[in-house]
């Protein structure tokens, strides 16, 4: 598990800005030279000579200082706003690395690309401050753990950070008004799986310099794993949804299954619908709160996260998916009553593929946790066929950070969903509240429930004039049954008044 992402963005939370970070002289663990010319096949190239040689570490060399360097010291680090890349330009865009050392120990190298060249960012400790102990010396160009860029998103007189790539191949953005929770990562190989999970992670960045007035910034990526290396390029603009269009070129080294396409990682802790027993002042805590898909042929699929008691994987097999991500629907204050966290404020992440990727799964995964620290629940495309040995892989598809994704219709949403018993042993009860309706309902949609185990009983739909929307509610009789799973959708073909609602029920 990783160190939460809520408490990261306390650490590396920047301010306002003004003289760029010293250009390097020096090479790169890469063995490129201190300037050489960069093209949109230049990491393709690194990538694919780097997939015919074993796999390489990049731990750096660290002082001890670092090497050991805990929570709150890491904390401690910051880096000098005057000293970020193009802090002396009016460019709409600047740049910090973040410092190694805690959690973060593989050098991670970071290039400025302008005019057609590239020029590595060369670390020196003048460029950070350290609230607990000195700046480690002798310690050399040990270059960076990773970056973050900054951009006018909330007011035009203030640079907010807008996104940060920091950890294996994690990242994370933002939109307008939102803060930090879930995170994406550039790719998964075998979540979940017994023989262990392996942890691709971005070695090199190289940033283009973007011209004045643009709207958007480029960033591309060397990726690298026992099993594969990656040429990634992510073209960011932000705004009220920041989207990051993505293209990425794999080159396997052996046969890889198990492999995780634009993987996105949140925590569930509990909700209204699951609580699991926590005694706890909120209402809810959680980054996401519920998985959505829109199927190749066109459904729309909402299913409720869970924090099980046991590990939980499940598979909604596709054809072609228009998209699907980790979503947070529940927008409001009052529905978790924290003001520290303002779980209310954090994003969505929306996935759209941009080719067909035939046949496969989107695979979720959740894992039983009792802390709000720890992510918890991972989503991905899994295409059914992996990857084969030597034969290069490319994919293109765009991510959202937003409130709402970019869906085409005006289907009813299930804004929540709960359950209790239903006034005898042998009943769970359900009811799901939707999103307000979009016009006048004048008739009632009938509902269909089904289950894979026991039987529904007294299905009700009726209007709920406190929200504007309609309340479904049923129950289900499992009988001997431990796992069910559910499915229901209001209304009929060919076009359903909702999205279906999917959920797996465990005894």
């Amino acid at each position: 598990m990783r160190l939460r992402r809520r408490n990261l963005a306390i650490l590396l939370a920047g301010g306002a800005l003004a003289v760029p970070p010293r250009r390097g002289s020096l090479s790169s663990s890469l063995g490129i030279p201190p300037r050489t010319t960069f093209d949109s096949g230049t990491v393709p190239a690194i990538a694919r000579a780097r997939a015919e040689r074993p796999h390489r570490s990049l731990r750096a060399n660290l002082p001890r200082t670092l090497d050991t360097l805990d929570y709150d010291g890491y904390r401690g680090i910051r880096f000098r706003p005057e000293q970020s890349l193009w802090a002396d330009a009016d460019l709409g865009f600047r740049v910090q690395p973040h410092h190694l050392g805690f959690l973060f120990k593989d050098r991670v190298d970071v290039f400025e690309v302008a005019q057609g060249a590239a020029v590595p960012l060369r670390y020196d400790p003048s460029q950070f401050t350290f609230d607990k102990g000195a700046p480690p010396e002798g310690a050399g160009d040990i270059g960076y753990a990773g970056f973050r860029i900054l951009h006018p998103l909330n007011r035009p007189d203030h640079f907010d950070e807008l996104c940060s790539f920091l950890g294996a191949s994690y990242f994370r953005a933002l939109g307008r008004g939102h803060v930090y929770g879930l995170s994406a990562r550039g790719l998964a190989i075998r979540t979940g799986h017994p023989a262990g999970e392996e942890f691709p992670a971005f070695t090199a960045f190289w940033i283009e310099r973007p011209d004045a007035g643009a709207r958007s910034i480029t960033v591309h990526a060397l990726l690298e794993s026992p099993s594969l290396t990656g040429a990634y390029r992510f073209v960011i603009a932000p705004g009220a949804a920041t989207v990051m269009e993505v293209e990425a070129e794999l080159f396997p080294r052996v046969a890889v299954d198990g492999i995780g396409i634009a993987p996105g990682t949140s925590m569930f802790m509990f909700g209204p619908g699951h609580r699991g027993g926590v005694s706890d002042f909120r209402p809810a805590v959680h980054d996401s709160d519920g998985l959505l898909i829109r199927s190749g042929r066109d459904e729309q699929i909402w299913r409720p996260l869970a924090n099980p008691g046991r590990l939980q994987v499940s598979g909604f097999q596709d054809v072609a998916p228009r998209g699907f991500g980790l979503m947070q629907r529940a927008l409001n204050f009052s529905d978790y009553e924290d003001l520290e966290a303002s779980y209310h404020r954090r994003p969505s992440l929306w996935v759209e593929p941009l080719d067909e990727w035939g046949p496969g799964e989107v695979q979720l995964v959740e894992i039983p946790t009792q802390s709000e620290i720890h992510d918890n629940i991972v989503s991905a495309w899994v295409p059914r066929e992996g990857l084969k040995a030597g034969v290069p892989q490319r994919l293109r598809y765009r991510l959202h950070w937003t409130s709402a994704p970019p869906l085409p219709g005006d289907a009813l949403r299930f804004a929540a969903t709960r359950s209790g018993a239903a006034g005898r042993a042998d009943a769970v009860r359900f009811v799901l509240d939707t999103t307000p309706a979009a016009g006048r309902i004048d008739t009632l949609p009938p509902a269909t429930v089904t289950t894979s185990a026991g039987r529904i009983a007294n299905p009700v739909v009726q209007a709920n004039p406190e929200t504007g929307g309609l309340r479904l509610s049923f129950e289900l009789e499992p009988g001997s049954a431990r796992l069910a799973e559910l499915r229901a959708v209001l209304g009929g073909p060919p076009t359903p008044a909702s999205e279906t609602w999917t959920f797996r029920w465990t005894g």
